[in-house]
């Protein structure tokens, strides 16, 4: 029988995968912001493409002369939002069956070349408690300290 840690580690997986997935398994590194605070659930995801660090809408931005373009649609990408959201949700309800803190947070990172991933999680409130910040406020913060920081 499959324990806790296995299924979390799948649901993490899962939400890698179909981040790879959106760009055709060409990226450098991979990352996922997941959210589940109160009644909100949210995602977001950008990648590390050619040294240059890009949210998911703006793949194409990265590529050099004569790479394949991504199929960056808005479609595919509340696609890829819809999933991760979908795997928020399966986590919670795990980590409810198992008696276990839900993750107010989670920052994914998946270093395509070495296949290191790496994961922090967060179990206090993050913008519920605040007036002005959001999941999406939060989110581009991360993207801006990943940038900024090269993580």
């Amino acid at each position: 029988m499959k324990e806790f840690e296995d299924l979390f580690s799948e649901l993490q997986a899962d939400m890698i995968s179909i981040c790879m997935e959106y760009v055709e398994d060409r990226a450098d590194k991979v990352y996922v912001y997941a959210s589940c605070e109160g009644n909100i659930i949210s995602s977001k995801f950008f990648y590390l493409i050619n040294n240059q660090y890009v949210k998911s809408h703006q793949v194409n931005d990265a590529l050099e002369d004569g790479e394949e373009r991504y199929d960056a649609s808005p479609q595919r990408g509340f696609m890829v939002l819809d999933i991760l959201n979908e795997d928020i949700e399966k986590i919670e309800a795990l980590c409810e069956e198992y008696k276990r803190d839900v993750p107010t947070e989670m920052k994914l990172i998946y270093d395509v070349k070495s296949g290191h991933f790496k994961a922090e999680y967060n179990y206090e409130l993050v913008y519920t408690n605040d007036d002005s910040k959001t999941s999406n406020y939060i989110a581009n913060e991360w993207y801006e300290e990943v940038k900024n920081n090269k993580l």
